[in-house]
Parts: C-alpha cells; sequence; structure tokens
C-alpha cells in the first residue's frame, strides 16, 4: 500500500481561463471537474480569490462556492482563501454562514492576509489600506461569529451564529504560520506559487502549535502544482503552460492558459526561466511512478497532513484524467 493511502487529497481551482475561452465556458468545465472530483474521493475543492486578473474568474468567490456545492454531493467545498484585508468580517461571516445553512457540514473557510490583486484594485475595493496589518484581530473577530451568541450580544452573524464553520489560515511565510499555530487552526502553505519558506513554515507552526478547542493537534496542509500524465515525456509537454503562465505573471501580462508547446526554449530568458523554476520549484510532475515518490518525499520530510493540488493544464480532459492518474498512486 502506497505510503500516500492515509493522506487526503484535495483540489485548489482558479477557475482558470483557456486562451480563446471565456468564463462562461470555463465555470461549466469547472463544475465537471468538481463533480469528477467528487466521485473519485477528493476530500476539499476550494477556489482563491482574485481581482481584475484576465484569465482567473475566481473573483466572486463565495458566488462560485455556493454554485459547486450545490452541484457535488460529498466533497467539502471552500475558499482557498477569502482575502480577509478585503472584506468586513461581518459580512464574510454571513456569507459564509448562509453557505453552510445550505450544505452542511460541508463549508470550509480559508482565509488570507494578502489582498489577492495590485494596489490600484485593492483600492477599488474599497477596504481601509491598513486593515492587512489588523489581520489577526479580524481572524479572531470572524471566529467568533461563528461561536454560539453570548446572552445579550447585539452584534450577531445571521445566519452564521453558532454554525462554527472550519477557519483555516493560508499563507506562504513564518508570519501566517505562527498565526495558525497560535489560534491552534489547520494551516494551508501556498507552495503552489511561493514555495521558498515551506520547509520553514511547516517546521514552526508544528513547533509553535497550542491545541485549541477548534484543532486538538495541528493539521498541514501543502498546496504544490500538479502535472501529471501518462507518460514522463506527455507530462514535460502539459507542463508548458503553466510554465507559460508563471512566465505572464512575471512580465505582467494576463493569465490566460495557453496550449502546450514542444519547447520554451527561446520563449523565456535566462533570467526568466530560472524565476519560473524556482516559482514551479515544489510542482508533482511527471508519470504516475514519479509524482508518487515525490509527494512521499514531501510526506515524509515536512509531516504533510494533507496535499492541495492546482492543474492548470490546457485541455479539460487532461485535467480530469490527472484526477484519476492521482488517486491511482494512493492504492
Amino acid at each position: 500500500m502506497s505510503l500516500l493511502a492515509d493522506i487526503p487529497f484535495s483540489l485548489l481551482d482558479l477557475v482558470s481561463v483557456p486562451e480563446g475561452s471565456d468564463a462562461g465556458k470555463t465555470l461549466k468545465h469547472t463544475m465537471q471537474y468538481a463533480r469528477a472530483a467528487d466521485t473519485l474521493g477528493y476530500t476539499r475543492f476550494w477556489m482563491a480569490e482574485h481581482h481584475n486578473m484576465e484569465g482567473v474568474a475566481s473573483s466572486a468567490t463565495a458566488v462560485l462556492i455556493g454554485h459547486i456545492a450545490g452541484g457535488t454531493e460529498n466533497i467539502r467545498v471552500g475558499a482557498g482563501g477569502i482575502m480577509l484585508p478585503n472584506h468586513p468580517p461581518l459580512v464574510v461571516a454571513e456569507q459564509f454562514g448562509t453557505l453552510a445553512s445550505l450544505y452542511p457540514g460541508r463549508i470550509d473557510l480559508g482565509l488570507g492576509r494578502a489582498p489577492g490583486t495590485d494596489p490600484v484594485t485593492a483600492r477599488a475595493l474599497r477596504r481601509d489600506q491598513q486593515a492587512a496589518e489588523d489581520f489577526a484581530t479580524e481572524v479572531s473577530i470572524l471566529g467568533k461569529l461563528f461561536e454560539p451568541a453570548a446572552p445579550g450580544q447585539r452584534l450577531q452573524a445571521v445566519p452564521g451564529c453558532g454554525l462554527e464553520v472550519p477557519i483555516w489560515i493560508l499563507g506562504s511565510s513564518l508570519y501566517s504560520a505562527e498565526l495558525a499555530a497560535a489560534k491552534g487552526l489547520p494551516y494551508a502553505f501556498a507552495g503552489h506559487f511561493a514555495p521558498r519558506m515551506m520547509r520553514a513554515a511547516a517546521a514552526l507552526y508544528r513547533r509553535q502549535f497550542r491545541p485549541s478547542a477548534t484543532l486538538t493537534n495541528p493539521h498541514f496542509m501543502l498546496g504544490l502544482p500538479l502535472v501529471i500524465a501518462q507518460t514522463e515525456a506527455r507530462a514535460q509537454k502539459l507542463m508548458t503552460t503553466p510554465q507559460q503562465r508563471v512566465l505572464a505573471l512575471l512580465r505582467g501580462q494576463p493569465l490566460w492558459l495557453r496550449p502546450p508547446v514542444e519547447s520554451m526554449a527561446g520563449r523565456w530568458s535566462i533570467d526568466e526561466e530560472a524565476g519560473v523554476n524556482e516559482f514551479l520549484s515544489l510542482a508533482a510532475m511527471g508519470a504516475p511512478e514519479q509524482v508518487q515518490r515525490h509527494l512521499e518525499q514531501l510526506a515524509e520530510e515536512c509531516e504533510v497532513d494533507e496535499f492541495i493540488f492546482t492543474n492548470d493544464v490546457y485541455d479539460p480532459a487532461d485535467r480530469i484524467e490527472a484526477l484519476h492518474l492521482l488517486m491511482s498512486i494512493r492504492e
């Protein structure tokens, strides 16, 4: 039996729009993708909040969570995450209280500290520009809004109060690891785009974790890019789609998913190649046996309790095939 058999596999989706397609077509595929994951036994299907990014259609995150939860049966659906500086805690509590009322026991709320966009768009979201500095306080406020109301409590999330929606801390730094540990919350590390601090953050989180009413033992989820195919050669070709996307990000260009190419040679400079490779350095890429070895190594080295994968390849059929191949390595 694989060492991965007891480690949950989950999915993070950015609702990435292929070049030449549009948000409507992409959202139809996202539902098909989520239903396939539900059937195959994936644990969670999370979506990330981003704004003003051409090629990323996950800006109305709570709306999409309701849509996906309504079209699936068992998989947990949630935010990976809601960027709390963009929203008043009461509004988030009401939204996720409503979702938890509609889909009991299936909604997760991951919280991030970054705005999920550029400074101009952050200002357009009309939140206090110092909100990120108050992140720890606002996490506490939000958590209390999900607790049962105290006698005489005037401010309540309706619905939301008493529903105890699970809160996760998301991040890519030692700050987020320390905060999750101090509050006794599960922690998801964004290794799919910021791998550099992963090992230090995982170790710090476990070392400083304090049990809470929410969580007795630490729970460390690691986010990874996934490109898996029947053969290594096929996976390497499919990998050129996320490589092109990261290259576009580094250049400040639109983030459409572009078709795979035979080679990235001549498409990037030496420095750009190094930057893309660093960005994707934790990727689970290759044939199933290669991906299995990579995940087993990370699971042992970092005491990973759960993996969550981004699967940003171009063809919807390749995305769904990847779900089958990935699950096969747990047998």
